[in-house]
């Protein structure tokens, strides 16, 4: 993982895909698997989380799934605005599976936890993470270094259209996903790399 200082001895971490599986085994429910998951593969934002319901999940013609984020962040001021997330078809599966197990209604929140509960649930994954691989810059993970490696991942890894990202993620203006334009992977850098010593 790349750590940058921010100010305040605040961090942004880009993580890798393999540290969002550390992250994964680190988790000691289902529950917190699932903030995991809709953080670093569906790109919502703390507070969007515990929004999400059983009945915003749906399924498109071409049999791809959605998820409603009802009231995004308001980086417009226009007020924030609904979205329709990409949910991947192995994240919809645990949704699903976690519903029924644990009989959640279709209006219920599949989280039932605060903001502050669902950073609280990454930041004890996060240091068990660190724990458990040894790499003590997991404890410097947040919430939105998720978020950021869903941008990452599309954008860069992906080489997706940004204004797809921005749709999906909720993103209003490009000047808000540039940042994660302008930020390579270690993938990335490790293939440029391979390509010139061909």
């Amino acid at each position: 993982m790349r750590i940058e200082a921010t100010a305040g001895n605040e961090h942004k971490v880009w993580l890798t895909d393999d540290e969002i599986e550390d992250l994964r085994r680190a988790t000691t429910s289902q529950r917190d698997d699932i903030i995991i998951q809709l953080g670093a593969f569906v790109g919502l934002r703390a507070f969007e989380i515990p929004q999400v319901c059983p009945r915003d999940v749906s399924e498109s013609a071409s049999g791809q799934y959605r998820l409603r984020v009802r009231s995004g962040k308001d980086t417009s001021g226009s007020g924030g605005k609904p979205r329709d997330a990409y949910l991947p078809a192995n994240v919809e599966r645990d949704l699903q599976r976690y519903q029924n197990e644990h009989n959640i209604a279709p209006k219920d929140p599949f989280i039932d936890l605060s903001q502050p509960g669902v950073r609280a649930v990454v930041r004890r994954t996060a240091d068990r993470a660190a724990e458990t691989t040894g790499d003590q810059d997991f404890r410097k993970v947040s919430t939105h270094d998720l978020r950021r490696r869903f941008a990452q991942r599309l954008l860069v890894d992906q080489q997706m259209n940004p204004r797809v990202v921005m749709a999906v993620g909720g993103w209003d203006s490009f000047a808000a996903i540039e940042p994660y334009l302008n930020a390579p992977s270690e993938e990335v850098i490790d293939q440029a790399f391979a390509e010139l010593e061909r």
